[in-house]
């Protein structure tokens, strides 16, 4: 389906996250593990979505997300953060994020929020009719 770059300080995250996606029939095209990778990673594998921690080390996700967006504006980045208050998304969705998911991360809301971002809608079996 989608084409995902992943960026997150802990590789067991990206890992998480990774598996998730793949499951959901994403392709992971690279990981990162500061927000300057995933900036780099971004101009270079033009990825349909970015995933992106705000505490990381180098250049934090706030600052990526700006970078990305000014640079691509089209980008889809939905930010995944332990911190998850009013200021932080406040901040994300300023900046361009399109969703913000507060950690620990749940499966299926992060599927549902990726594929919502990027304009998934997941098939539904119909109705049967009723006479």
């Amino acid at each position: 389906m989608a084409r995902i770059l992943i960026a997150d300080d802990a590789m067991i995250m990206r890992r998480n996250i990774g598996l998730i996606l793949e499951k959901a029939g994403h392709q992971i095209v690279a990981e990162a593990s500061n927000g300057d990778e995933a900036y780099e990673g971004y101009g270079k594998y033009q990825p349909d979505l970015v995933t992106m921690d705000i505490t990381m080390p180098v250049m934090d996700g706030l600052a990526a997300v700006k970078k990305i967006i000014s640079s691509y504006p089209n980008a889809k980045i939905v930010v995944i953060s332990a911190q998850g208050n009013k200021y932080s998304v406040m901040e994300a969705i300023m900046n361009g994020a399109a969703s913000f998911i507060v950690k620990p991360i749940d499966s299926k809301k992060v599927i549902n929020v990726v594929n919502k971002v990027l304009n998934i809608v997941e098939e539904s079996p119909e109705e049967p009719i009723k006479e």
